[in-house]
């Protein structure tokens, strides 16, 4: 396992413990509302993923070592045994480690939720990151914001979609590409064998996590909901805050 000694984490609140998980240009505060008010009533445990925000880059990460960080960030907090968050990229490291330590998981929600590409996606994340590599983020941010936000955030609210800009921008770009090669590397997880009952979330413009997709992953669940928000993209929590807030709150109580 490893140590989440060199990871950025932040735990507030008392309560049954919920952990969030982040993905792909992400960070903590991609769950910033939804921890300020479940914080209330439960422990909230969430971390930046080695090499993105607070945390330093590793020589090479996965999606198996994203679950032993997540393993390791629990261990670290003193807890058995929790709720779990995934976004995006984080939907595949959750279910994994869903698949592979039942006993420390209750339930899950899974925002935007993703599986193993198709092996042309695979290629473009690969491009993305040599892109990365080659030429910062600055060369993929405002593409990412465009085709992963939907046009009614951009338009009605420009402060979102300029937030998750700024979270693209403020990523370390080899760390950033790690993720992306993370992610072209993730294998399919059997997630007809995950039994915790699991909430699939996600937005009718996210072209990501596509309702379809979401739909197809919910039927193979067996113990799972799913539901769809108009208006949002790909970046769910920050999109529609009060909907996804009002939702981990209803499934986890």
């Amino acid at each position: 396992m490893s140590s989440s000694t060199d990871l950025f984490v932040e735990i507030e609140g008392s309560g049954d413990p919920i952990l969030m998980v982040h993905g792909l240009g992400g960070t903590t505060n991609f769950y910033q509302p939804q921890a300020v008010a479940l914080s209330a009533h439960h422990r909230v445990i969430r971390f930046d993923l080695p090499g993105a925000g607070r945390s330093p880059t590793r020589p090479s990460v996965s999606i198996e070592s994203f679950a032993d960080d997540m393993e390791a960030v629990l261990e670290r907090a003193g807890v058995e045994r929790a709720d779990i968050v995934g976004h995006s990229m984080g939907t595949i490291a959750v279910a994994h480690f869903a698949r592979t330590r039942p006993e420390r998981v209750r339930r899950l929600a899974l925002l935007g939720p993703v599986r193993e590409q198709p092996e042309a996606a695979k290629q473009a994340t690969r491009s993305r990151a040599a892109t990365v590599r080659a030429e910062g983020m600055i060369a993929v941010a405002d593409a990412i914001v465009g085709a992963a936000t939907s046009e009614r955030t951009r338009k009605e609210r420009p402060v979102v979609a300029a937030f998750v800009r700024e979270l693209l921008m403020g990523q370390d770009p080899q760390g950033y590409a790690s993720h992306c090669e993370a992610l072209a590397a993730a294998t399919a997880v059997e997630i007809a064998k995950i039994e915790a009952p699991t909430l699939l979330l996600t937005g009718s413009d996210d072209k990501v996590g596509s309702p379809d997709s979401a739909k197809a992953m919910f039927e193979e669940f067996p113990n799972a909901s799913y539901e769809v928000i108009e208006g949002i993209g790909h970046w769910t929590a920050l999109e529609a805050p009060q909907r996804v807030t009002d939702a981990l709150r209803d499934f986890f109580n």
